[in-house]
């Protein structure tokens, strides 16, 4: 597998998206938004089905949003929602964060969001995203980190499926545990002026926990996760079906919390 070339672990099943719809730019792009202002140029990169990216369109509007994803599929329902929300900002483009098809300096901000532990080569992903921003800009990138997960109660299964899922991710060409490591991506991409945080989704109350468990029940045994655990000999179909369980079990307990870290980065052009 070539260092730049990753497959998409999650894929795009119906169980994936549930949860990207769900982002917004307060739940998962704070960090960044102290630093829009109306009338800049934004590269989203790796947006999916585009709740973000409306998000920023708005703040930023009348300046404009650039949408890519490399599923041109997905790029569809993007396109419905900027324009569910009257959004006129907003374009779109299919592109691979390795080699962006933009010139040098065209974009006050580039974002990326749970996209850098996906890729092959977060470095050279990292210096792409540099290479388009304008001086005076910022880069701004945002990952969760598996290994970092915590919850209760301690269901067993929970931890195989974390342990299988690390190794489906590696074995895909990504990394996992990306929210450690951007602030050392960063500088390894040539970054001196960094800004590196961290935030964190909490799952708890009765409806978070029947949403958050039914989705990873479903994209455990249903999604493109599924598929390459199964064909990459890392799990078979009743293990699969077991932590799929694992899943449902937690659901379901009175006192369940689960707890996903962030790894955030603002680099200064």
């Amino acid at each position: 597998m070539a260092k730049d070339t990753a497959v998409y672990t999650h894929g795009h099943h119906e169980s994936v998206l549930r949860s990207h719809r769900w982002r917004t730019a307060a739940n998962s792009a704070a960090y960044l938004v102290p630093e829009l202002r109306p009338g800049m140029d934004v590269l989203d990169i790796g947006c999916g089905p585009g709740t973000i990216t409306a998000d920023l369109a708005a703040l930023v509007a009348p300046g404009t949003v650039t949408a890519v994803d490399a599923a041109a599929e997905v790029l569809e329902q993007a396109r419905e929602v900027a324009a569910e929300r009257g959004l006129d900002n907003v374009r779109f483009a299919v592109a691979d964060v390795h080699a962006l098809d933009f010139p040098d300096d065209s974009f006050d901000v580039v974002h990326a969001h749970q996209v850098l532990q996906h890729v092959g080569d977060p470095v050279r992903a990292l210096r792409e995203m540099r290479r388009v921003c304008r001086p005076g800009g910022v880069v701004a990138a945002r990952d969760s980190d598996y290994g970092a997960f915590t919850w209760f109660p301690e269901v067993p299964g929970l931890d195989d499926w974390q342990e299988l899922y690390h190794r489906v991710a590696r074995a895909s060409g990504g990394e996992p545990d990306a929210g450690r490591r951007l602030f050392s991506w960063a500088r390894a991409a040539g970054f001196t002026d960094i800004t590196a945080t961290a935030t964190a989704w909490c799952f708890s109350t009765p409806e978070e926990r029947a949403w958050w468990s039914g989705l990873w029940a479903d994209r455990t045994t249903a999604s493109s996760y599924a598929e390459l655990a199964v064909a990459g000999g890392h799990a078979s179909a009743a293990e699969l079906t077991a932590a799929s369980e694992a899943w449902r079990e937690w659901g379901r307990q009175d006192d369940a919390w689960f707890l996903v870290p962030h790894g955030e980065v603002i680099c200064r052009v």
